[in-house]
């Protein structure tokens, strides 16, 4: 037993098996991951550029330059760059960005909102990353920085290797570190079912151990993140209606009314406070200088 501890081979394997995983979740559900946010791009993109989602995306960048990542000139690949979340920051810092898309309305939003950056630039690829050969397409070892924040295309460990295909120096990748929180999903998840909410695993899980099993250099950090924000009856019906799927509870049209039934009779003032969020993992991984970063670069 301890000994398996110490196989990738198995960790891969049981990667590839659990069901619990945020990627497995959607595949068993029947959602498109590069049709997701087909009906709420515009706003999810609100939220990014929020001041709450440039203060996130400055946390980061900042966590990152303090690791001794530099923007500045350098060649950054951006996988799953939504709608320019940091794709904006990176370039508005001086980087020469590819920003990977394959999610239309999203690809149409991250054109408008890097049109006019003129300190960086920035190239817009709408495909789906998986479907890209790298070795065509020139990018192995391409970039000094490779960054997948929150992207369903970290789904097994070939995929990761995929990804640090194309870095040179560093790869920073983030991802949920165990069970999402959802308010909502909690209240309406009796309703529904008499099941139990089974503990989940997630990618960071696994990522992290086979880093380290197979001998890479990586700064990791965990923290939670919660949010609010206050929905009328018929959104949080929508959201709810979309996470009940996804954890394959009941989603015919009698689970829906007796959802939307509850939403009337707990919240008439149509006012509907979803409090979400959940532990988030980061790990950049050091390619080229593996030793810590003291500021000396």
């Amino acid at each position: 037993m301890i000994t398996d501890l110490f196989n990738t081979n198995l960790w891969a394997q049981a990667w590839n098996e659990d069901l619990t995983t945020s990627v497995n979740k959607m595949k068993q559900a029947g959602i498109d991951r590069t049709r997701s946010f087909d009906n709420r791009a515009d706003s999810f993109n609100k939220q990014v550029f929020s001041e709450e989602g440039r203060q996130r995306a400055r946390r980061i960048t900042q966590w990152l330059t303090g690791q001794g990542v530099a923007f500045k000139d350098n060649t950054i690949l951006d996988i799953g760059a939504a709608s320019g979340g940091f794709t904006v920051p990176f370039a508005e810092e001086g980087g020469r960005v590819t920003a990977v898309e394959p999610n239309l309305p999203l690809a149409k939003l991250l054109k408008k909102n890097t049109k006019d950056i003129t300190n960086g630039n920035v190239e817009v690829v709408v495909e789906d990353f998986e479907e890209i050969d790298v070795a065509e397409r020139g990018w192995e070892q391409a970039f000094d920085l490779v960054f997948v924040s929150m992207c369903p295309v970290i789904a097994d460990w070939d995929s990761v290797e995929k990804v640090l295909s194309c870095a040179r120096r560093f790869c920073y990748i983030s991802s949920v570190a165990g069970a999402r929180e959802h308010s909502l999903l909690n209240e309406v998840w009796p309703l529904l079912t008499e099941r139990v909410r089974e503990p989940e695993m997630s990618e960071m899980f696994y990522l992290t151990n086979l880093l380290y099993l197979k001998g890479y250099s990586f700064q990791s950090l965990v923290t939670r993140e919660m949010k609010t924000a206050v929905l009328t009856r018929d959104a949080a019906l929508k959201e709810v209606m979309d996470m009940v799927r996804l954890y394959q509870l009941p989603a015919d049209e009698q689970a829906k009314r007796i959802i939307a039934d509850y939403l009337e009779q707990t919240y008439v003032d149509d006012k509907v406070a979803v409090h979400q969020g959940g532990r988030f993992g980061k790990v950049l991984i050091q390619l080229e200088d593996q030793k810590m970063y003291g500021g000396e670069r």
